[in-house]
């Protein structure tokens, strides 16, 4: 069990979490720094600001111009100690200034809830001082809000790793399914030829009138599950044919399969509604279908199919009175292995599915299901190629 979930996915996402997590550490520990720093550039700015307001000697006051010159990056606004703004500031947008009244005040609302005000004293009796309040560079915003772009990155490669295996996977699938199907129609091939000799060498012995038509009903099954598994495992040709006639035809033969118990019942809107299909592959379907129907009814029952006519399309709709499917399992119920029987591989609705939609380009789901009650599928076929 280990085993299966230590795969390369696991590891990708396990190095993929690590970075991002080593990346935000890093980054939290820089945007300290930075903010530290950026504290002490303030609190240079404020003593420069100070001392060019109270010298009167300008050939002393090139440090603290080039100090109070420098600051490009970092906002800052000038209180009293009530938080009353003087109308000294600096890094803010002047047309905002001007045109909104409230926007000094909720950029102050803003420094405050970033940083802690810087205080200095200017009189003591009677204590005045004014107070820094002051925000965040764009440097730091930048770090602060790198890990979150990191983060949308690795989701994003981790989201275009997991579809590019799953395409692997299902094109791996793809490739099982056909090398299976036609080295089964290849193994079929020789012994059911050989079968059609012995039929026609039987024609000839007396006394096989009484056995031979059922056995030559049993190789012309055969010869069709081969003609079917030929055609699974290459992109079989498609051709317009009646699907009423089609249905007719395999319900006719699982009745005498299926009991005196089960009641069949076919209603078409039309007598005749022509779809692109492979009679042989449909053929399968709707037999995969009705196969299904009977497991859930154990024998009692009733299947009805209802086909309708729409401009592109045709709509078929295959309903039993089983024991119905569990909403939970309404997005596996399609999936390879998975079955509610006893017995089973739980291939046939898998196998069902791969037909109308790859082969057929059309569209099967389960319309409805309730426990006890029942459960429809419903495929839709394309009238035209496209």
């Amino acid at each position: 069990m280990i085993k299966n979930w230590f795969n390369g996915r696991t590891v990708f996402t396990i190095i993929a979490i690590v970075i991002v997590m080593v990346t935000v550490i890093y980054s939290n520990y820089l945007s300290k720094k930075i903010a530290e720093d950026e504290r002490i550039k303030v609190e240079n700015w404020i003593e420069a600001h100070r001392t060019i307001l109270k010298s009167s000697d300008n050939t002393t006051l090139n440090l603290a111009v080039r100090i109070s010159r420098d600051n490009h990056n970092i906002p800052i606004i000038e209180t009293t100690e009530k938080d009353s703004i003087t109308g000294n500031y600096i890094n803010l947008d002047s047309n905002m200034v001007q045109s909104d009244k409230g926007y000094l005040q909720s950029k102050l609302q803003e420094f405050k809830r970033q940083n802690k005000p810087i205080i200095t004293v200017i009189s003591i009796n009677p204590y005045i001082a004014n107070k820094y309040y002051y925000g965040q560079s764009i440097l730091l915003k930048e770090i602060q809000y790198y890990p979150i772009v990191q983060l949308f990155v690795v989701a994003l490669f981790i989201i275009i790793l997991i579809n590019s295996q799953r395409i692997h996977f299902k094109s791996t699938q793809n490739q099982l399914w056909a090398g299976m199907a036609k080295e089964t129609a290849h193994q079929l091939g020789t012994p059911v030829t050989s079968l059609q000799g012995w039929v026609e060498v039987l024609r000839e012995v007396h006394g096989s009138e009484l056995f031979l038509p059922e056995l030559e009903k049993d190789v012309k099954r055969l010869l069709l599950i081969t003609d079917r598994f030929g055609k699974i495992g290459s992109t079989p040709q498609l051709e317009k044919k009646d699907t009423v006639e089609q249905i007719r035809i395999m319900m006719d033969y699982m009745k005498k399969r299926a009991g005196m118990h089960v009641n069949f019942a076919l209603e078409t809107e039309k007598p005749v509604m022509e779809a692109m299909i492979s009679p042989p592959l449909f053929d399968w379907v709707i037999e995969n279908l009705l196969k299904n129907a009977l497991d859930a009814m154990e024998g009692k029952g009733e299947i009805s199919i209802y086909i309708a006519d729409f401009d592109t399309y045709i709509q078929i709709e295959v309903k039993d009175t089983g024991k119905g499917i569990h909403k939970r399992n309404f997005k596996n119920i399609f999936k390879p292995g998975f079955t509610t029987k006893k017995r089973g591989w739980g291939l046939g609705l898998t196998l069902t599915k791969r037909i109308v939609e790859q082969y057929h380009n059309g569209k099967i789901t389960i319309s409805q299901s309730e426990l006890n009650i029942g459960t429809t599928f419903r495929i839709l076929l394309n009238k035209q190629l496209l």
